[in-house]
């Protein structure tokens, strides 16, 4: 018998990816589901994004398995509750399934049979589950999800051992084990959390859930089973576990790759072929009235319709004699985005338009160019996620042991989604930046802050090594600096602007940084960052941004900040002067230091800025 998917709330396509990817727990108004694995979703309403190089980079993550990258699957929405629409969507599972009461307390898991689930085919989020007990007022109370679970180091996440824990690790066979989970005072706090079970003939009301938290907790707490939730599934673990609250932040963080469509032609129509080429190049060999009329049956002819089947046949025709330039494999995200910012010549294509303005005259000594880009588009696909600790600064150097699997086998598409909006790049001078980093001051600084990047990697049992240099530390503060003022410009929440640090030397040096905006919505598109980017605005923002830097409503503590006594990876910076949101920081706010941009009230003379 086909059972009947039930909805049970609405997430929009960027979330999948962001804050309730796979893997992750959405607490709904009455229910908590976990997203499930790839292998459950039906891609039959989704769609194949086109980004060979983010494609590739997914690829070295994951294997050469992966064939594709996937939008969630989804179909409008309309009036009728029972339509298509209501039968597509992401697969969940409850999560936790140990429920509590809220009129009797009662605690025990779905599969106990004393909760009933009441559907709601308009409003789901109105579907819960309830308990007999006819609490408060006669009614039938809901119940609610246990508040807290279990997890491990490598990513595992299990019910909380409810009858293990209140007996103290060894459950007593035979009689009643009716458990009941009871809030004491008006914090909230565990401390003031009881569970009891019937069995126990003591006066103490039951024992607090104070020990199942804390650094030594582990000891009270069965090694982790190795279950994933959301593949339903079970693998040898035995780590020690840590308990945490239902919805907590560090339940679940995204790895993601990210990257920009860049032009691969001058016009518009010879983009759209070079993109859909793999299926172009099948009709090549035929005549062309044949190709005509079957250009128009495949799916990317939505791409090339405004063309018209001639002009579309006639740059097959040149396509096919010319040759690709393009690595197959192209797997460096980063240079290919600086040679298509940098061009000399202006670009305008639906995906990626941008033109030259000339550089402030305040700011000529040390900034080289302003490239302003109204249109701009970027994939992000998500290739795994990991618990408890966030990934690395560096998500691709993260041990692939704490990186939990989207799927049960090796997954043949990873999901992701796309956004659009408009940007900023500045480029540096590279002369001056080059000579900065050779200054005995710069040398001085760079060994106290790479000696507390050290001992944070010895810290996680790391390799030493991956230092980024002074040149990328010089940037990313410098991009956190004008995140915080443009903010206050642009009318965009500085959570809706972020960054891409350009930085390296040697041959093919690059110094740059790309702000751009980052929310998913018409928002992005305004043309508000664009415009703080033109000569007679851009010198004026740029100037005090540089004076808000130089002095925090945190010094002197911040400003004299050592990062090596407890291994950190910034020195000069705080959340009052530097730290922006996880969706702004390609680095999760690591690699910071005023001191390289502006004097401060301890150090000078070491800022490529400084007065």
């Amino acid at each position: 018998m086909t059972v009947q998917p039930l909805r049970v709330g609405e997430l929009r396509p960027n979330q999948l990816l962001h804050t309730f990817g796979v893997g992750a727990v959405a607490d709904l108004p009455n229910l908590s589901v976990v997203i499930g694995g790839l292998d459950d979703w039906d891609l039959a309403k989704s769609e194949r994004v086109r980004e060979d190089r983010l494609l590739a980079a997914v690829r070295r993550e994951l294997g050469d398995q992966v064939e594709a990258l996937r939008t969630p699957p989804h179909i409008p929405e309309t009036s009728d509750p029972f339509a298509e629409w209501s039968r597509v969507g992401v697969p969940v599972r409850l999560f936790p399934r140990w429920l509590r009461c809220s009129g009797c307390n009662i605690l025990a898991p779905v599969e106990s049979g004393l909760f009933k689930l009441l559907p709601h085919s308009y409003s789901p989020e109105r579907i819960r589950y309830i308990h007999e007990c006819r609490g408060r007022g006669g009614n039938r109370p809901v119940v609610v999800p246990a508040r807290f679970v279990l997890a491990c180091e490598r990513g595992h996440l299990d019910d909380f051992p409810w009858m293990f824990y209140v007996h103290g690790g060894a459950v007593p066979e035979g009689g009643q084990h009716t458990l009941k989970l009871q809030e004491r005072g008006t914090t909230g706090e565990a401390a003031n959390v009881y569970v009891s079970c019937e069995c126990q003939t003591d006066k103490s009301g039951g024992r607090s859930m104070a020990p199942a938290l804390g650094p030594e907790a582990w000891r009270r707490l069965p090694a982790c089973r190795g279950r994933d939730p959301h593949l339903a599934s079970f693998s040898e673990c035995g780590e020690p576990t840590r308990t945490l609250g239902l919805g907590a932040t560090n339940s679940w963080f995204a790895m993601q790759l990210q990257a920009f469509t860049l032009p691969r032609a001058d016009d518009e129509l010879t983009q759209k072929i070079i993109e859909n080429w793999p299926q172009l190049s099948l009709l090549v060999p035929l005549p062309d009235e044949i190709v005509k009329g079957l250009v128009v049956e495949l799916t990317c002819w939505q791409d090339l319709e405004a063309f018209g089947a001639d002009k579309v046949l006639q740059a097959m025709r040149r396509r096919a004699t010319e040759t690709d330039d393009e690595p197959a494999d192209e797997r460096d995200l980063d240079t290919p985005e600086w040679e298509a910012l940098t061009r000399p010549d202006p670009v305008d294509l639906p995906d990626f338009t941008i033109r030259k303005e000339k550089v402030p005259t305040t700011t000529r000594s040390w900034l080289h160019e302003v490239v302003l880009a109204p249109r701009l588009r970027r994939v992000s696909a998500l290739y795994g996620f990991t618990r408890i600790d966030a990934p690395e600064w560096d998500v691709q150097a993260t041990d692939t042991d704490r990186r939990v699997r989207l799927s049960r086998e090796a997954p043949t598409w990873v999901p992701c989604a796309e956004t659009r909006g408009e940007g900023i790049l500045l480029r540096f001078q590279e002369d001056r930046i080059a000579a900065w980093e050779q200054r005995p001051e710069v040398l001085k600084r760079q060994r106290v802050l790479r000696l507390g990047h050290e001992r944070w990697r010895a810290q996680r049992k790391m390799s030493p090594g991956d230092w980024p240099g002074m040149r990328y530390v010089l940037l990313h503060t410098f991009a956190h600096v004008l995140i915080r003022q443009f903010a206050l410009e642009c009318g965009y929440n500085a959570s809706g602007i972020a960054e891409r640090i350009y930085a390296r030397s040697g041959d093919r040096p690059m110094a740059g940084i790309l702000l751009y905006t980052a929310a998913p919505d018409s928002e992005g598109t305004f043309g508000g960052l664009v415009s703080l980017g033109r000569r007679d605005r851009l010198g004026d923002l740029i100037g005090q941004a540089l004076d808000a830097a130089r002095l925090c409503s945190s010094d002197p503590l911040c400003a004299q900040h050592d990062p090596r006594p407890h291994g950190r990876l910034f020195g000069a910076a705080c959340h009052a002067c530097l730290f922006a949101a996880e969706t702004s920081c390609e680095h999760g706010n690591h690699y910071l230091d005023r001191a390289l941009l502006v004097d401060t009230v301890i150090d000078s003379d070491i800022g490529f800025l400084a007065r």
